[in-house]
């Protein structure tokens, strides 16, 4: 059922579905207390309190752009984006040590991907829907040419080692919390986060690159800029410390657009059978005062 209205909303422009996207948003907000608690509480935990009302449409729009990014024909989705500084991945992909690309829930992160294997094959981590209906929908959308998808248990794992041992880019969404067992506590926001440790296992895999990415959606419904921003830290040190690393290096993208985010991500919820978090250390505290 959700296959065809899917693919008749695909058909409309996309000012058309932003537009309807923002009033959903607003509407969403209004009617689930929960929602809207846990967009208050994580935006105000990380200080973007002030960008509340553009979020919450910003949100609606994640949602009614869907239709359009996975079931419009590919050109047509293509026209809608730019990419900014495809050089830096160029010049990864000479290297030929292989590419971690890294994407938080920032804008509109189904794009990306797709973007990226227009120029060059990619491999993603992809978790089934909980939803078995959305299962054939979503599997359809994400498996492009190009594209293939990875589980993400041990067997994706390994089928990620083996693209980056040929040199093949991959990429994951660090700020999905894990599994029990398949990460650590570190903050966040200030907070303490359930943190995947398997990006910074991922890139010590014969000195893969780690590339920064985000799509930034552009108002008025006129597309999407894809951005690439270079990973300069290190991570040659514990896993505690690589994850906080890398969230620290998700707090500075989601800054440049803070609206884009998807504040109501259950972020800082405790995965069944982990450990009870840490609270967030001093000098993580201070980083966001």
């Amino acid at each position: 059922m959700l296959v065809p209205i899917f693919r008749f909303l695909s058909i409309f422009p996309l000012p058309v579905l932003h537009g309807i996207g923002a009033v959903l948003g607003w509407v969403i907000y209004a009617i689930s207390p929960s929602y809207r608690r846990r967009m208050r509480e994580n935006m105000q935990g990380a200080g973007f309190s002030q960008h509340l009302h553009t979020a919450v449409a910003e949100a609606g729009k994640s949602v009614l752009e869907l239709p359009f990014i996975w079931c419009a024909p590919a050109e047509r989705v293509a026209r809608h984006a730019t990419v900014e500084n495809w050089e830096l991945v160029e010049k990864a992909l000479q290297h030929g040590r292989g590419i971690v690309f890294l994407t938080p829930h920032l804008g509109c992160f189904e794009i990306v991907a797709q973007q990226i294997a227009l120029r060059t094959p990619l491999t993603v981590m992809y978790r089934p829907p909980k939803r078995a209906a959305l299962k054939p929908l979503i599997e359809g959308a994400r498996a492009r040419e190009n594209l293939m998808l990875a589980p993400a248990n041990m067997s994706g794992v390994r089928i990620f080692a083996k693209c980056l041992k040929k040199g093949q880019p991959i990429g994951l969404l660090p700020d999905q919390v894990p599994q029990e067992g398949e990460g650590v506590w570190a903050d966040f926001f200030g907070r303490p986060a359930y943190t995947m440790t398997l990006p910074a296992k991922l890139a010590q895999m014969g000195g893969a690159e780690v590339i920064i990415t985000y799509a930034e959606r552009l108002p008025g419904g006129r597309g999407y800029v894809v951005h690439f921003v270079p990973f300069t830290e290190s991570l040659d040190s514990t896993s505690a410390e690589q994850a906080r690393t890398i969230n620290a290096a998700m707090e500075q993208l989601i800054a440049r657009s803070p609206a884009q985010y998807l504040w109501s991500y259950n972020r800082y919820k405790v995965p069944r059978g982990a450990p009870p978090p840490t609270p967030a250390t001093p000098d993580a505290a201070g980083e966001q005062a």
